[in-house]
């Protein structure tokens, strides 16, 4: 009698704590399918593929690559913070940024918004085109499990700041601009195996008219990146990838509004190419 005293308790307690996980075992699972957070890092080395720059209709079309020290490999990183919402719905926040600074001896005269460096003079440049960017896709094939095919759009915000100072300091130019950019989104994912898989991510637009491209007037624009990636599942929370990225995009047009000393002319374009591994990390 004392034995079941002692018995019966002990075995309501351990039956209430065996329901008790069950049920959080299964409220789990309920919030595993419906809600997923991860995030995401990279960290790599950027080559400049091709990058001119011309600020005024009498400006130079300035070469980067040829004459502005980018011949080199710069490091990159980028970060982003990813919310699945019941398996069809990803937002995607991310923030990349981009700063590469040199120092060169100019073999001829650059000329910027009236400005002239002279040729055999030293010059600072620096070009710094962080960018924020918030993302929305939309799952169409929820019910293959080996492939993953999702579109939507983004908004891109640009924060660009461009410089040429001389480096005994008395000529100094500089270009800032901010603005809202929108683009399509395309993702595509293939489990080549439960540990492996080849993962395909594009935004872009190309923006002939002001209202697409974030500009007050009539400046012609396009954005593009578009990244390849291999991963590898290391453990059912941690992935870790290898990643070729193409980043790619500029504007051409006079901007009205610009006080000065330029006429508000610009001319921008650039082709990047990223080579980076990283990892991605799903919070429970």
């Amino acid at each position: 009698m004392n034995f079941l005293k002692i018995i019966l308790p002990l075995f309501l307690l351990f039956s209430s704590i065996s329901a008790f996980s069950q049920n959080l075992d299964s409220f789990r699972k309920k919030e595993k399918k419906d809600y997923e957070f991860r995030a995401v890092a990279e960290l790599g080395f950027l080559a400049v593929l091709s990058h001119k720059v011309q600020f005024g209709q009498n400006g130079t079309y300035f070469d980067y690559k040829k004459d502005g020290g980018q011949n080199v490999l710069f490091p990159v990183g980028r970060l982003s913070l990813e919310l699945d919402i019941k398996e069809r719905n990803t937002f995607i926040l991310l923030y990349q940024p981009l700063t590469i600074q040199t120092q060169v001896l100019l073999n001829e005269d650059l000329v910027v918004d009236n400005l002239t460096f002279p040729a055999n003079s030293s010059v600072d440049l620096l070009y710094n085109f962080p960018f924020y960017r918030i993302s929305y896709l939309r799952e169409l094939l929820p019910n293959k499990p080996k492939f993953d095919l999702a579109v939507g759009g983004s908004v891109q915000l640009r924060n660009a700041t461009i410089t040429f100072e001389s480096t005994d300091g008395t000529r100094f130019r500089t270009n800032r601009d901010v603005g809202v950019v929108p683009a399509l989104k395309v993702r595509a994912r293939s489990n080549l195996s439960e540990l492996v898989y080849l993962e395909l991510e594009a935004d872009g637009i190309y923006a002939p008219i002001s209202y697409l491209n974030g500009s007050d007037n009539e400046v012609k624009g396009a954005i593009l990146d578009a990244s390849l990636r291999a991963g590898l599942k290391v453990t059912s929370n941690v992935n870790t990838f290898f990643n070729l990225r193409y980043l790619g995009g500029g504007a051409v047009g006079t901007s009205e509004d610009e006080p000065g000393p330029g006429d508000g002319y610009v001319k921008n374009w650039l082709h990047f190419l990223t080579v980076a591994t990283g990892f991605a990390y799903r919070f429970n």
